[in-house]
């Protein structure tokens, strides 16, 4: 228990509030249309698989980082996720999200995908190796993911514009993704610093747009 430990388990607390949030809010998200019965069974399975992936990822952490251009995909996928949901605002899409059981879930699979990518890789390198640390740091998710996506269905059922906020909120951390990518941060982030904070909040302003954009041409055919 010397002090590398405690510096490690403070820092792995602080980490999985930040980086589990943005998993509880695509879980709330994905889940909130549903009734309230499968709105908790959506959440549940949707914590589930987070933390499933969250060990499976952090199995293979090392191996992961050396995977060129990953982040940028994740980056992309989470775009896509973001646009999709905030298209779904007032439940008239085709696209399948929210609307079932299955296509919540799968959404939030999808998500949980990319967003715990991050949540892994910054939990491993807190805990320098500590196996204790790493399993402190899954274990310390459940609740976060499990809590905070009931209050972000809830709140979002109640304030439907927090949709907005929500996709944002994604938007910022594909952005964030996609500038931390090594290859891209080598290649372009080095030679222009000012756009690791300008890529995240052009693509906060582009989904808001596109998402608005997109709904209100399916509303209006």
């Amino acid at each position: 228990m010397d002090a590398q430990f405690w510096i490690g388990f403070v820092n792995i607390i602080i980490l999985d509030l930040v980086l589990s949030g943005d998993n509880a809010v695509v879980i709330g998200m994905a889940a909130r249309r549903l009734p309230e019965k499968q709105r908790k069974q959506a959440i549940v399975w949707g914590t589930a698989a987070a933390v499933a992936l969250r060990v499976t990822l952090t199995l293979i952490a090392v191996w992961l980082l050396k995977v060129p251009l990953l982040k940028t995909v994740g980056g992309l996928l989470l775009l896509w996720i973001a646009l999709q949901l905030l298209a779904d605002e007032e439940g008239e899409a085709e696209l399948s999200v929210g609307h079932g059981f299955k296509s919540a879930i799968k959404t939030i699979i999808v998500a949980d995908v990319v967003m715990s990518l991050d949540n892994v890789l910054a939990v491993a390198g807190a805990a320098h190796g500590n196996f204790w640390l790493v399993l402190f740091g899954l274990a310390l998710s459940i609740p976060i993911l499990m809590w905070g996506s009931k209050v972000v269905a809830s709140i979002m059922n109640r304030l439907p514009w927090l949709v907005y906020v929500g996709s944002g909120i994604l938007a910022y951390t594909a952005g964030q993704l996609i500038v931390e990518d090594p290859i891209i941060h080598n290649s372009i982030i080095r030679q222009a610093e000012f756009l690791s904070w300008l890529t995240p909040a052009a693509l906060i302003i582009l989904v808001l747009f596109i998402g608005r954009v997109w709904k209100e041409r399916r509303s209006n055919p």
